[in-house]
Parts: C-alpha cells; structure tokens; sequence
C-alpha cells in the first residue's frame, strides 16, 4: 500500500507538471494579491465593472476605507509595514523606508514573493533582496503610461505597449511561475493607473466625451472661511482652471478603465490556476485627489476626497458572503492581516489591526477613532476620525471639526461652535495619545 501511495503521488506530480502546476502538498496557508491603485478616489469604482464585480461584490467593501497619509510613499510604507508615517519616518516621497515589511517577512517564512510595477517613489528601481519577482520603474511617476523603461528582475528593458497591459502580461507571468511554487505566494501588483499624466489607452481616447461635470456641494467652495489660512487664502477656481481640472478627472477615469480590463484578464488567470478561492485579494488606492473641491486639485488634505479610498477585500473562507463594512479601516490595517493570516509573526512595530477579527464579527472590539496625519508643503496636520466626527490640527495654523452626520461634505467647521467643545476636547485627547511616536529613525 505504501509503494502505491508513493507511485499515486509520482503520477499526480508529473500531471501537475505537464500542465505547468505543482500541487502544494503540506502548505496550505493562503496566498495575497495585493492590489494598490495611484491617486485613485473612493467615487470612481463604478468605472471599474470588473473589478467591483469579481472583488468588491464578492467579499467585504470598506465603506469607511482610509488612508492614514495621504500622499503615495508615506501610504505605500504604511500598507508594507502596518505602521503610522510618524513611526516609520516616510513623510514625504522622498523620505526612504528604513523598516522592515511584511514582504520580507513573508519571504522569510517560505512564500514565494513578487511586485509589478511601482514600489516607493523614493526607490530607484532595481529588484530588492525580497521579492523573487520582479518587475519595477524609476521612482514614482513614468514620463508616459506607453513604451515605458522597466526593470524586469534586474534588467532595464525599453518595453513597447501600454504599462497596464505590459503590467497585467507579467501578473500572469508571475501567476504562471507561482503555479509551479511548492509554497504560497504574495504578490504586489502596485499599477501607476490613474496617477499623472494620466494617459488613456488609444481605444478609450474617445470614451467619456459626455461626463457630466463634477458637481459635488463643496466643489469651488464659495466660502472657505473657516479653513486654515492656506486654504482660505485660494481664490475662487476660474472657468479656465475647472476645464483644466475636468480634463484630468476625465482622463483619470479612462486609465481606470484600462486597468479594470486587465484586473479581470488576471482574475480569470487566478482561476484557471485553481487558486482563486485560496488567495486573499486585497484591493485599496494609496490616496485620493481633489477634483475642485474646496478650491483645490492636490492631495495630502484632511478632507475625504483624499483621505478616503476605495477599499475592500476578496478571501472567501473568511468572507463567504458579499457585504459592507462600516467600520473604520485603514491601509495600516493591510499588514497585519497577512502577517496573521499567512501565520507570520508580526513586529512589535505595527500600529494597525488585523482586519481577521472584524471580519469574524467582532465589532465590538473595534477602534472607534482613527489618526490620520501627513506633511504636505503648505503645512504638517494630524487628524482624529470618528465615524462622526472630523477634527484637524495644522501647525501654525487654524483647527477644524466637521460633523460627518449633517455636513459630509465638510463645508462647515464647527470648531467655535459652544455645542461642540466636549466633543473637541474628547478627540483633542484622543489625538495628543495618539500622535505620539512609539519608534526612533533608523541608525540613531
């Protein structure tokens, strides 16, 4: 009997082989895909079909999704350490990532490891130690989404095409190579879709021609008051300037288009795989963007537009059913829910929660407030979210309190209203414990 189950194995084996997959025979931890957009807002997943029909309708979407630093580097180191910026030091896009990431710890622990397309802008490229796979460009931001330079594991190549589809060809390469791994597999794939400058692929240049315009309440707010001085020293935006703005929001949404094409080509690729049901999809933006409101077209504000992203994940042995999470999550959430699912010792360092109990239902446990902070040229804020309530400090400058309840929009701050000032004291605290650095920079 022995000697049949040892043949049985061998013939299984070379089957496996011949059809380019290897069984994994003892682990059977989950693997990751973790899917980081560029720039993306929360109200732009209806140009993404695919995407919200094979991740966000078939597991949890985050409605109050958030990113903690809302600017790309400090908010891509977050979500590989499950740290807050002022613990590991990334403030700004130039800053370098010191700490170690779930990445490597993964890789440490027996998964197969891979990243396609952008890591930090502060990193120039070249593969890292940790990733078996790899396929990256120059920093932060590529001249042109079509005929970009990358470097596919450690070579620069001039590549002839689109960078989402040239991206999506090497997820399904890395999905192949994974296939024939003995061991699970953590994959990155971080598009630069639909950050600057914003180029739709040739077959969509004559989609969206009719987009009606953003419309939003606070959209070129016209009394901006009560915003701290930086803000509320901007002119009213001129029709010249909204145009301008359009454009860019138009063109942002034809490169997500693209993208949601390519999201599904690698969704049906997981599947044919077999490993669709057995990977943890992990879809999230690393900020928002301004589309006029508040006067404003940036990023690394206090305010939702930038703040909030879409967010939500795809795993159904936890997740068996669709629906939708109201609690407060964050991308420092993203490392240690892999660390505990992947069954990998998590550092003392991290600042996030496992998304694993939440989503068991225990709810009770759960934050009710959230810091959000970021060092943006204009000044540095820090920010205590409740499901309510918004309240900002910017240095030097004005305060803020915005009641979500009756002013989603954050036209109103409430921060001399006498009605308020238990409540401001409250997050006042809650913020001063929060904000405090729990770590040293690296090499002091």
């Amino acid at each position: 009997m022995k000697r049949l189950t040892v043949f049985l194995l061998l013939i299984s084996t070379l089957v496996f082989q011949s059809c380019g997959l290897l069984p994994r025979l003892n682990d059977q931890r989950p693997n990751f895909l973790i899917i980081v957009t560029d720039d993306q807002r929360y109200d732009t997943m209806e140009y993404m079909p695919n995407t919200q029909q094979m991740i966000f309708d078939q597991g949890v979407t985050f409605s109050r999704g958030y990113i903690t630093t809302p600017f790309c580097c400090p908010s891509r180191a977050s979500i590989l350490t499950g740290m807050y910026a002022h613990n590991h030091y990334v403030h700004v896009n130039e800053d370098k990532l010191y700490f170690q990431t779930v990445v490597e710890d993964l890789h440490k622990n027996g998964y197969y490891t891979g990243l396609v397309g952008k890591y930090l802008n502060s990193w120039k490229g070249e593969p890292r130690p940790e990733f078996d796979y790899w396929v990256s460009f120059f920093g932060g931001t590529v001249p042109n989404y079509y005929d970009p330079n990358l470097n596919v594991n450690g070579t620069w190549e001039a590549k002839t095409g689109y960078i989402t589809y040239l991206f999506q060809d090497y997820v399904i390469e890395f999905l192949e190579k994974a296939a024939n791994q003995r061991k699970p597999f953590i994959l990155l794939f971080a598009p630069n879709a639909p950050h600057a400058p914003y180029t739709p692929a040739k077959e969509d240049n004559a989609l969206l021609t009719d987009l009606p315009p953003n419309d939003l309440p606070n959209h070129n707010e016209e009394d901006v008051s009560d915003k701290p001085y930086s803000i509320s020293e901007r002119p009213l935006l001129t029709t010249e300037e909204i145009q301008r703005i359009e454009r860019i929001r138009r063109r942002q949404l034809l490169t997500l288009m693209a993208l949601d094409r390519s999201i599904g080509e690698i969704m049906k690729k997981l599947e044919e795989t077999g490993e669709l049901d057995n990977t943890v999809i992990i879809f999230i933006s690393d900020n928002g963007k301004h589309w006029g409101e508040h006067r404003m077209d940036s990023k690394s504000t206090a305010y939702e537009e930038s703040v909030k992203v879409p967010f939500a994940l795809r795993y159904p042995v936890l997740v068996p059913a669709a629906y939708i999470e109201e609690k407060l999550t964050a991308n420092i959430d993203i490392a240690p829910t892999i660390y505990e699912l992947s069954e990998t010792r998590a550092p003392d360092t991290v600042d996030g929660l496992s998304l694993v109990s939440l989503l068991k239902g225990g709810n009770d446990n759960w934050r009710t407030s959230l810091l959000l902070e970021a060092w943006p040229d204009r000044g540095h804020w820090t920010s205590i979210r409740t499901e309510q309530y918004v309240y900002v400090e910017t240095d030097n400058d004005l305060s803020e309190l915005y009641d979500l309840k009756i002013d989603p929009y954050e036209m109103e701050s409430k921060i001399n209203d006498p009605n308020y000032q238990a409540i401001i004291a409250e997050l006042k605290t809650i913020l001063e414990k929060e904000k405090q650095p729990k770590t040293s920079p690296q090499g002091e």
